[in-house]
């Protein structure tokens, strides 16, 4: 998995000056919460083995990530489940370490999934998401009404159709599942609707099409806990109607000023 964060990163020195950089505290908060897979021959436990990470502010104009981190997963997803939302909360405890970040968007790139054999009921029309997911939907119950924020969600499936063909039902399932995290107003597979923060050779060569469908509505909080979530909920439900390849979630808030432009 990977994910890089677009915005403004304050630090609270400079960062030359700090005895810990990305890697090494991203590397320490995944140990000590258990998710990191050991890097010696036979190891166990942990979720992903640690790749590469790094921050600072932008340094141009241009929407340019101001921090990206990068792991392998080591172990197969539990109960069909991408870990987006412990892969983001330990990068947002790194960048809470080095500064203050205004996140306005966010690119996460996740492995493909097999369709799920199973899941648990989740709408009146006998609809099934991975259980985990739905468990965890009180923890967001009850977010304050004033954090709620409007959103663009794209989905990419790089070289692949997939994900444009299955666009229609993905779409009705986010409205018709029982979830108050993201609310779909709109889908669109239009060019100019879509959020590409920068090139990326991530699916297939560079120059090769790109497959991708954008949600419009409003998540419940702009956070990365919300955002891991409904990433994880996306590869979840993409996975049940084909859309088997790798994907690449761009979200920003369509609502805030100063938001890189699509």
């Amino acid at each position: 998995m990977y994910a890089a964060f677009y915005g403004k990163l304050v630090p609270h020195a400079p960062l030359t000056e700090l005895s810990q950089d990305a890697y090494s505290l991203f590397y320490s908060r995944s140990a000590a919460m258990g998710w990191l897979t050991p890097a010696v021959e036979g190891a166990s436990g942990g979720v992903w083995g640690m790749n590469d990470a790094e921050a600072g502010p932008a340094l141009t104009p241009r929407p340019d990530p101001v921090a990206w981190f990068q792991v392998t997963l080591t172990e197969p997803a539990a109960a069909g489940v991408l870990p987006v939302q412990p892969f983001l909360a330990c990068a947002g405890d790194v960048m809470a370490r080095l500064g203050t970040l205004r996140l306005e968007a966010i690119q996460v790139l996740m492995p493909g999934q097999d369709t799920p054999a199973d899941g648990d009921f989740a709408s009146p029309s006998s609809m099934r998401v991975a259980r985990p997911l739905l468990a965890s939907l009180n923890w967001f119950g009850d977010c304050d009404p004033r954090l709620r924020e409007p959103a663009r969600v794209t989905l990419d499936g790089g070289p692949d159709p997939q994900v444009t063909a299955a666009a229609p039902a993905i779409a009705r399932w986010i409205r018709e599942i029982r979830q108050d995290v993201f609310a779909c107003d709109s889908y669109s597979l239009a060019d100019d609707d879509h959020l590409v923060l920068r090139p990326t050779a991530l699916h297939g060569q560079p120059g090769a099409p790109h497959h991708r469908v954008t949600f419009h509505g409003t998540l419940t909080e702009w956070s990365l806990d919300a955002l891991g979530w409904l990433a994880a909920f996306l590869a979840d439900i993409s996975s049940r109607h084909g859309a088997s390849t790798p994907l690449m979630l761009t979200a920003d808030r369509t609502g805030a000023p100063g938001t890189p432009a699509g």
